[in-house]
Formats: structure tokens, C-alpha cells, sequence
């Protein structure tokens, strides 16, 4: 195993920031961790590429822990609601993460790191140095190879596993990641300089309640959102405001969709679980027109016996759709059947396993 994975001793980790910790007795310092490889993961529990990466966080965990691997999630959340520890708590639950988690609500971590992305892993020596960075999803490779040099380093007796195959089939060498739609923001705020994703000609009207009307199906085009019904334009999201029937129009190109969506906009109203109304938080989800077969639904996605598939959306976090057999073009239509409910992004995702003619 090469050297040339590790960077030359000279960036020293930052001083965590006060901040809140989950799983530990105690804040953890960086004298504190002197002598123990530590692994840093920014992460947003609502992000698709976080939540790829976390199965490979866990194995290291129970791989290494005992042999000197700290690792520790810094949570630096996206939207507004993620700030919030209940939610978070919840998420950590589903994912069963057990390592040490700071809140990073402020960004404080996040500017001490000069960090730019989610999700970026910093792996750091016993001496403090960060010897190993790598931004966005992937480099599991790599990222285990500098763990397991690293840990050589401050002991060459330990005895460390073969390094972790593939945990996904389209990690493995020879996938196909093919160029899927962009992630799209939902709010007028949107991800970027432009705003957010909304296709409808009338646009945003900020904070306010309007009538939209879908745009003929020649007009959409993929890449936007279209809304149909009485929506509500917030910062981070778009609220549905009447009483059923609301629709969100995706067209698209990918294997996935999943969608940040939340019983409502208000963040104070998801911490204490209250919601707009006493209808049951259901979107039901179509794709070109029908609704989803088990062979492309996605794993939040549930049926009635009539065929009918949907969703419920019990708390604010990303939601998996569609999960199609390949890389494909399709229209999606999401049909809110109560008030308030609330969306906040879009993300697709397009690596498959080989090429669809098999080359």
C-alpha cells in the first residue's frame, strides 16, 4: 500500500467549536484524541450522498474502533428543521450510527475546516495532522487505505481486515455513473445564484399563496419542477395550501429520485409535531402516468391494495421515490392529499451496475 495517498505533515485539525455532542461523556479536544487516528465526516442527514456514505462509516466503526479509529460526524445542516436534535436523533437511530456527533448548526466547524461540500472526510494522525481529504461521495478505497496506513503508522504490530469490498453493487469497479438531472431546490431561495427549480411560467410569488397551473406537457422540461394547485413559496420549500389534489411534476433522467419533504414548512410546528391539519400526511406518487410497480418503487414508498403508491410523510428527511431498473427518462407526479405538506428538494442519483447493452 503506497504513501502517496497521505499529505505531507503541515495542516494541524482545527479546535472543535462548542457545539453539542451526541454519543460522548464529554466535548472531544484535539489533545484529547492525541495518539488516535480520527476521522472526520460533515455530513446533513437529509443529503443523498451523506446518507450513501454512512454504511461505510458504520463498518469502519466496528472494524477499526478498537485499534485506534475515532470517528466523528460533524452534522451541519442544510435547511432550517435539521437543526433541530429530535430530528437528527431520529436519523442517527434509522442509520444506527454510534460514533461521536457535533452539532454544527452554526457553521463554526464547517469555517474552522474551510470545509465546502457534503459530504467531505478528513482523516487525521496521531500527532494532529490532517493527512488525507476527500470531498463528495465515494473514495472508499482510498479513504480506508489511509485509515489503515495511518493506523500502521501509530502502531506497525496492529493487526488490521483485508480492506471492506464494495458494499453497493454499483460501487464496485466497472459501474456506470451516467449524468443524471441536477438536484433541484424547492423554495425560492433555491441552492444557488439563480434560486430555486420551479418551471412554471408565473414563477414565485414569496411567502405568499397562489393558484398554479401545470404548463402543457410539451413545455416542461427536465431539470424543473412544475406546480399545479394552491402553493405557498417559503425560502427553503414550496407548501401545498389547499385542501387535496396539489401536484408536483418532475420530468427527469436517472435510476433514483428522492425528495427532502417535511408534514410542514413551519419548523416549529415539525419539532413539535404538530401539523396543518388532521388529514393524514399521504403524497401519492406516479411516474409517466401510473402509479409505481414494487420493480421501480423506491424504499418509503407504499401501496394499497387497489395498486394506489405513496408515501407518508411522518417527519422532515429525504425520502427515496422511485428506484428504477436503469438509467431512463420519466415524468414524476407526486399528488399531495393534505395541507401544509412541504417540499424541499430533489436529488437524483444514475450509477448502474453496466451499461444497458451490456458493454
Amino acid at each position: 500500500m503506497s504513501g502517496h495517498l497521505l499529505e505531507p505533515r503541515i495542516v494541524r485539525m482545527p479546535e472543535f467549536a462548542p457545539g453539542e455532542w451526541l454519543h460522548v461523556e464529554r466535548p472531544l479536544t484535539r489533545s484529547a484524541l492525541r495518539g488516535q487516528v480520527v476521522l472526520v465526516d460533515f455530513w446533513d442527514y437529509t443529503c443523498i450522498n451523506c446518507i450513501r456514505t454512512l454504511p461505510y462509516l458504520v463498518q469502519w466503526q466496528q472494524r477499526y474502533a478498537d485499534k485506534g479509529l475515532t470517528i466523528i460526524g460533524i452534522h451541519a445542516p442544510e435547511f432550517k428543521f435539521a437543526q433541530f436534535r429530535t430530528h437528527l436523533e431520529k436519523a442517527i437511530d434509522a442509520f444506527q450510527l454510534t460514533y461521536p456527533i457535533l452539532l454544527d448548526n452554526g457553521y463554526e466547524n464547517w469555517s474552522r475546516f474551510a470545509n465546502k461540500a457534503w459530504p467531505t472526510k478528513y482523516v487525521v494522525d496521531g500527532d494532529g495532522y490532517i493527512r488525507f481529504r476527500r470531498r463528495g461521495e465515494g473514495y472508499y478505497l482510498e479513504t480506508e487505505q489511509a485509515i489503515q496506513q495511518l493506523l500502521r503508522q501509530r502502531d506497525p504490530q496492529v493487526a488490521l481486515p483485508d480492506l471492506l469490498p464494495p458494499l453497493r453493487d454499483e460501487d464496485a469497479p466497472g459501474a456506470v455513473c451516467y449524468r443524471p438531472t441536477p438536484e433541484l431546490y424547492a423554495g425560492y431561495q433555491g441552492g444557488g445564484l439563480f434560486g430555486g427549480g420551479l418551471g412554471n411560467v408565473s414563477g414565485y410569488l414569496p411567502d405568499r399563496a397562489i393558484m398554479y397551473q401545470l404548463s402543457d406537457a410539451v413545455e416542461r422540461e427536465d431539470g424543473r419542477f412544475y406546480l399545479d394547485g394552491f402553493w405557498r413559496a417559503w425560502p427553503e420549500s414550496v407548501a401545498f395550501a389547499g385542501r387535496r389534489g396539489g401536484q408536483v411534476v418532475v420530468p427527469y433522467t436517472a435510476v433514483s429520485v428522492n425528495a427532502v419533504l417535511a408534514p410542514s414548512a413551519d419548523t416549529v410546528e415539525t419539532a413539535l409535531e404538530i401539523r396543518p391539519s388532521d388529514d393524514a400526511p399521504i403524497i401519492e406518487v406516479q411516474q409517466d402516468g401510473h402509479f409505481l410497480t414494487p420493480q421501480s418503487a423506491g424504499a418509503d414508498v407504499q401501496f394499497l391494495p387497489d395498486g394506489t403508491s405513496f408515501v407518508t410523510v411522518s417527519h422532515p428527511r429525504m425520502y427515496e421515490l422511485v428506484n428504477n431498473p436503469g438509467y431512463e427518462a420519466h415524468e414524476l407526479t407526486l399528488s399531495f392529499q393534505a395541507t401544509g405538506l412541504a417540499v424541499y428538494a430533489f436529488t437524483f442519483t444514475s450509477c448502474v451496475i453496466s451499461p444497458p447493452d451490456g458493454r
